[in-house]
């Protein structure tokens, strides 16, 4: 499948794959071919919500067969189930009904893969809706990994046992220039504290909300949009720092 460019043809191969073996015309892929797209595209965390629950469970072609030539009795059946059921899949591999956020931090977090920073950014949007508190966690780390990159492709010396993300952010901003005191003009100044601000504020949130710390019985527990708004806070913050660290090293 190494001609497969884009998750898109990746998609749309897999849908001829299916109809190739519902139909029996030869069309599409092996079995091979099968096993390794269902696993690529429920091991991505933007993807296996989508594809289809019958993909889940039949896991090779084989099997796939003793299901589709049980639910329908003629090809033009199966070939229209099939495109209805990938359609989504298909729609969102487009590009249709992408979150242009979501996809430009991970492409551009996926630069940074050497410090695991894409990893945890996958993590953070797999479990935003089902795991918030390990959510709201795991956005700091975020923010965490890309400092202390940057910090480390710079040579600055920091005790990575005890810095807290404040001040972590802190040295890092003020590597890159972004330091409210650093810049004289008065919108910068308001702009870049307020990232200050963004930056304290999950770290309150992450200790108040988040699963790295123990309980009381009063507990605050975080609904998914507490989530939302930590991911995606920590993945523009993250977006914006290793962008600016790029610029400069140009």
């Amino acid at each position: 499948m190494e001609h497969l460019e884009s998750d898109y043809d990746r998609a749309e191969f897999f849908q001829n794959t299916l109809i190739g073996h519902a139909t029996q015309d030869g069309c599409g892929g092996t079995n091979e071919d099968y096993v390794q797209l269902r696993k690529y595209f429920f091991d991505n965390p933007s993807t296996k919500d989508i594809v289809p629950r019958w993909i889940r469970v039949n896991r090779n072609t084989s099997q796939f067969w003793q299901f589709i030539k049980y639910k329908f009795g003629t090809y033009a059946e199966r070939r229209k189930f099939i495109w209805e059921e990938m359609n989504p899949l298909l729609e969102y591999c487009e590009g249709k009904q992408t979150f242009p956020a979501e996809k430009s931090i991970s492409d551009v977090l996926q630069e940074f893969d050497d410090a695991g920073i894409n990893r945890v950014w996958q993590k953070a949007l797999e479990r935003k809706s089902n795991d918030p508190e390990g959510a709201i966690t795991i956005s700091r780390t975020i923010l965490e990994s890309v400092c202390k990159h940057i910090l480390d492709e710079r040579g600055i010396e920091y005790d990575a046992n005890k810095i807290e993300l404040p001040e972590l952010y802190k040295k890092t901003a003020k590597e890159l220039n972004l330091s409210p005191s650093q810049h004289t003009e008065e919108i910068f100044k308001q702009i870049l504290g307020g990232c200050s601000g963004i930056i304290n504020g999950l770290g309150t949130l992450r200790n108040k909300l988040g699963d790295a710390h123990g309980k009381g019985k009063k507990r605050i527990k975080p609904a998914p949009r507490h989530a939302e708004l930590a991911v995606n806070l920590s993945g523009s913050m993250a977006l914006y720092l290793i962008e600016t660290f790029n610029v400069n090293k140009r």
